[in-house]
Formats: structure tokens, C-alpha cells, sequence
């Protein structure tokens, strides 16, 4: 392998644009630089490529064109509608999982602490493997009769599966409005905006191929959100702001691609991962939710006894790019609140690195990656034997 390029496996963080993708954005930045809210020819080519784009987002998850508002990423979606969503309501319940993403809980607890109404705040347990317990979510919806629900399809650092169909009926029934941060199952496993049967759905582009600054809020056509900015109403008044037409234009091709894409895509990055998890265990590794249905490309895991920053620091050296955690929580490093409420043992949970494939990554490189991993532990072991 080459030492001066780095094998990436941070797949769960972001991802390089994709050729096709860049190409279809280009022209947006010079030649077609129009404002898309002006009504001559160039203002008129930019209101056109988000239009198109709207409808190849809308087609990656059999939604309606209608029902995509474009955002400038996850978190402002997320935030749009926890927000949004409580905005018409003279009292807030809201119900999330333990596990959520900080920008569905931020928002959640803030409300909650909010001395402005009346707002309390309930998290869903989850077990051991990373997967919402069913009966704590018939026990926190006939208790605590939730007017919001927000649970993520698939957890951004274990990989593991919710089932959020399930507890979209559940909620439904009860009057609930119900929401799934999709981002990082989004272009992993078929999503289908029909069938999870949520009034709001968010997704991502830079985590498919696209460019970062790009992202959605798929809504129900009768759901009623307060704008969170004001301005000259676009998107459909939820959201001013002068749209990022390079940007929501990369971010409707890469949805295109995915979508012609993801099953090669799955069966080859299924391969790797099982390949990868079976030299770990032999390693004494950990994997967390092993025993859950995860997204393909991810594996968790903890080698006991080595921190898992350092071997993240270690590995890059090696020419290997991995993750000790969440990225959108690099800011505030510590314990990982997922970690935690799986109730892994701090000790153990200082030691888990992320590993999150791509379309690019080989056989090779796991190899490779093995390779380092084993002589870095071995290296690290005998250091420690050394101080003590």
C-alpha cells in the first residue's frame, strides 16, 4: 500500500463527491450562477435545476416533489422540525429515543427546559444491542401521551436498525406527530418514505456522495410547520434563505446515483464488513450490535484495554483514517452518550473506534487494515507494559 495515501473508512462521517456529482454541480457555480428567485433566463436555469433536483430527491424515497424542503444540512432539518412542529402547540410532550442524534436531542431538551410553555420531555431505553425496547415505547406513549415522537432509522455509530414503522403506527394512533432522522440510512438500505409511515423524514447529502450544505425535510402534505427563518419565503415559506443551487443540485444526483447504485453497492460492502468482523473477533474484539440488524457498512467495535483515540491517532499514522466516535461530536469529546445508554462500561466505551465503509474500499485495504491494526495493538501493549 501506498504510505502517502490514506485508505479512508470514515464513510459514517462523510463521503468524497462523486465525479458525476461534481460535474452536474460546475455549471451552477459560473456560467448558470443565477439567483433562482430572479425572473430572468439565468434566475429562471437555477429555479429549474432545483425543481429538477426536488424531484430526484422525492424519487430516491417515493415521495412527491411537493413534500421535499431543502435545507443547508441535517441538523437544520432536524431542528426545523422539533421546532417547527411544537411552534402551533400551546403544550409539548415530546418523546425521543435515548440514542438520538444531538441535534434531535439539543433541540428536544432545550424545549424542555423552556420557561416559555408548558413542555416536558421523555427518552426511549434501548437494550443492549442498540435497539429501542418495544414495551418501554407502549409504556412512554400510554403514559406520557406524546404530541411529538422523533426516532432515528439507523443509529449514526453502531449502524443499528430502529423499527420505526412500527412505532410510527404506534404513535399515530395516539394523535402523535412522528419524525425519523434517515441521514445515515439514507443511500445504506432502501428508505421509503411511504412505508415508514412518519409525517417527516430528514436526509442528508454529504453522507451519499454529495456535497456537504445540502440536506431535506421530507414532509407530510398535512403537516403544518413554524418556519424557524424568516425571510422571503422560499421553500415553500419554511425556509428563506437564497437557495445553494450548486449544492441541492449535487445533492439530487447523488440521490439519482444511489439509487441505481445501492444494491451493488450493499452486497459489496456486506462482504467487506464480514470479513472485517471476523478477523476482529479472532483479535478478542468487541463489536457493538453485533447481534442487532445493522446498516452494512458499519462496525463499532472495542479492543479492551486500548483507548480508542490513541489507536485512532496510531492507525492514521499507518495510513488509516477511522473514527473514535460521532464526527458532529468531535467538539465535545467524551463518553459516547449511545454507548452509555446501550450500558456499556465506561471503560470499555473509552476504547470503541468506528470503522464505516465505502464503495471505494477493497478487500485489500482490509487486509492492510488488519495488518496495522495488529502490529499498532501489539506496539501500544508493549508501551504499556513498559510504564507500568
Amino acid at each position: 500500500m501506498n504510505k502517502i495515501e490514506k485508505v479512508y473508512f470514515d464513510h459514517n462521517a462523510t463521503t468524497r463527491v462523486d465525479d458525476e456529482v461534481l460535474e452536474a454541480m460546475m455549471p451552477y457555480f459560473q456560467n448558470k450562477f443565477g439567483n433562482p428567485s430572479s425572473g430572468h433566463n439565468l434566475g429562471i436555469a437555477g429555479r429549474q435545476a432545483i425543481n429538477h433536483a426536488r424531484e430526484q430527491v422525492a424519487d430516491s424515497i417515493e415521495a412527491q416533489p411537493s413534500q421535499v424542503v431543502f435545507t443547508s444540512g441535517g441538523s437544520e432539518a432536524n431542528n426545523l422540525f422539533i421546532q417547527g412542529a411544537t411552534g402551533h402547540l400551546k403544550s409539548t410532550r415530546i418523546i425521543v429515543s435515548a440514542i438520538e442524534h444531538p441535534c434531535v436531542l439539543r433541540p428536544a431538551k432545550e424545549l424542555a427546559q423552556s420557561t416559555n410553555k408548558e413542555c416536558g420531555l421523555r427518552q426511549l431505553i434501548v437494550d443492549r444491542s442498540g435497539r429501542i425496547i418495544m414495551s418501554d415505547v407502549d409504556k412512554a406513549l400510554s403514559e406520557y401521551r406524546p404530541n411529538i415522537v422523533s426516532v432515528m432509522l439507523a443509529n449514526n455509530e453502531t449502524g443499528v436498525i430502529q423499527e420505526v414503522a412500527n412505532i410510527a403506527e404506534k404513535s399515530r394512533k395516539l394523535g402523535a406527530l412522528i419524525h425519523t432522522d434517515a441521514i445515515q440510512a439514507f443511500g445504506k438500505i432502501p428508505v421509503n418514505f411511504p412505508s415508514l409511515n412518519v409525517h417527516a423524514m430528514t436526509l442528508s447529502s454529504h453522507k451519499i456522495y454529495g456535497p456537504k450544505g445540502a440536506a431535506a425535510l421530507i414532509i407530510d402534505k398535512e403537516l403544518v410547520l413554524r418556519p424557524q427563518i424568516f425571510g422571503g419565503g422560499h421553500e415553500g415559506g419554511l425556509r428563506s434563505g437564497t437557495e445553494n443551487v450548486p449544492a441541492i443540485v449535487g445533492f439530487g444526483k447523488a440521490c439519482e446515483l444511489s439509487k441505481l447504485r445501492m444494491e451493488r453497492t450493499t452486497i459489496h460492502v456486506t462482504r467487506l464488513r464480514t470479513h472485517l468482523e471476523k478477523r476482529l473477533i479472532e483479535m478478542g474484539a468487541i463489536i457493538f450490535g453485533m447481534n442487532a440488524t445493522r446498516l452494512p457498512n458499519t462496525c463499532y467495535f472495542a479492543l479492551p484495554d486500548i483507548e480508542g483515540e490513541t489507536l485512532v491517532i496510531h492507525l492514521e499514522r499507518a495510513g488509516f483514517l477511522i473514527a473514535s466516535g460521532a464526527a458532529c461530536s468531535s467538539a465535545a469529546p467524551g463518553k459516547s452518550h449511545v454507548l452509555d445508554a446501550m450500558g456499556v462500561e465506561p471503560i470499555l466505551a473509552r476504547c470503541a473506534v468506528r470503522l464505516s465503509l465505502g464503495n471505494s474500499n477493497t478487500l485489500e485495504q482490509i487486509n492492510e487494515f488488519i495488518s496495522a491494526l495488529t502490529c499498532t495493538v501489539k506496539e501500544l501493549k508493549r508501551i504499556s507494559s513498559v510504564m507500568i
